[in-house]
């Protein structure tokens, strides 16, 4: 009860910074808050907050997971070069989310099998599936892509985009699972006390392999979305998406050592940093200054977070 009423009260606290980072935008510059500039501006969170969904599962059983931009990445390679090769969209569809599993299934292996560190496994494999998509791919960018595929990331129904609908569902399923789930329970269980979560029966290798592996599939879906709204598949997309997605869901309340935290808070911490990167951009045009921010954002979110915890007990 007293960890739900302390999730509780972080999300009141992102709640209102997202408000003050709302309000303050619309302060200075008021088009930067149109409906019609929001909803377009939203389909560039979509990829950081897929991926964000599987990640607070990851770091709520205490583990880590840096490798999931280079996941993405090589899935987008794939499919590309699938459908390049005269595979149909959908069936190069499936090879790019296949190719995200299997690269999630690897890292799951490695720190479930053999107990390697999941921080020293990623942290490989982070190089070597970037290093892969750009061998096989020769680091050269695939596009010509069908308009039915490209709908996916540039299509809307009522001035909604199809791949925030998309967002949205994976919220929900992640956030019920979270809740409402015996494997929701466990994650929960394995992160607070593995040794103890071990000893009521938990199959803690089999959680994992399953953790890494959904985390490498939403990875390749996010690719493949990722792929649609660019129409571009090439090894360097999204190069620094580890650093936004670990941020977000730190930010979001959940504890780096695992046990605590929440998909709704994620959610916020996606938006805080989304419109804040977005706001950042809109009106200086600095990626050097978006990098500082987001990296200011986790240190400052670690400390409050720290704080509230502490002040909690």
């Amino acid at each position: 009860m007293k960890l739900l009423s302390l999730a509780r009260r972080w999300e009141t606290v992102l709640a209102a910074v997202l408000a003050i980072v709302l309000g303050t935008a619309a302060w200075l510059d008021p088009a930067f808050m149109a409906l019609s500039t929001q909803l377009e501006l939203s389909t560039h969170a979509v990829e950081l907050l897929i991926v964000a969904l599987p990640m607070t599962f990851v770091i709520l059983s205490g583990g880590i997971d840096l490798s999931v931009g280079s996941s993405l990445a090589l899935a987008a390679v794939i499919f590309g070069l699938s459908y390049e090769a005269g595979a149909p969209v959908w069936a190069a569809s499936v090879l790019g989310v296949l190719t995200g599993s299997l690269c999630g299934i690897v890292n799951g292996a490695f720190i479930a099998g053999a107990r390697v560190h999941p921080l020293i496994v990623t942290l490989a494999t982070l190089a070597a599936y970037r290093g892969l998509a750009e061998g096989i791919s020769l680091g050269r960018p695939i596009s010509g892509f069908p308009d039915r595929f490209l709908a996916i990331g540039e299509g809307s129904v009522g001035g909604v985009p199809y791949s925030l609908l998309i967002a949205v569902a994976a919220v929900l399923a992640f956030a019920l699972t979270s809740t409402r789930t015996v494997f929701g329970r466990r994650v929960y269980a394995i992160g607070s006390n593995e040794i103890a979560a071990r000893y009521a029966g938990v199959p803690i290798a089999r959680m994992k392999l399953w953790l890494y592996g959904i985390a490498g599939t939403v990875a390749g879906l996010a690719g493949i979305i990722h792929v649609a709204r660019r129409n571009t598949a090439k090894a360097d997309v999204l190069p620094q998406v580890e650093l936004d997605v670990i941020t977000a869901v730190v930010l979001g309340g959940t504890s780096i050592f695992g046990g605590r935290g929440s998909v709704v808070g994620t959610v916020l911490g996606v938006l805080v940093i989304h419109e804040v990167r977005e706001f950042v951009g809109w009106r200086w045009q600095r990626d050097e200054l978006i990098l500082v921010v987001v990296g200011s954002i986790l240190i400052v979110s670690v400390l409050a977070h720290n704080l509230v915890a502490r002040r909690a007990r």
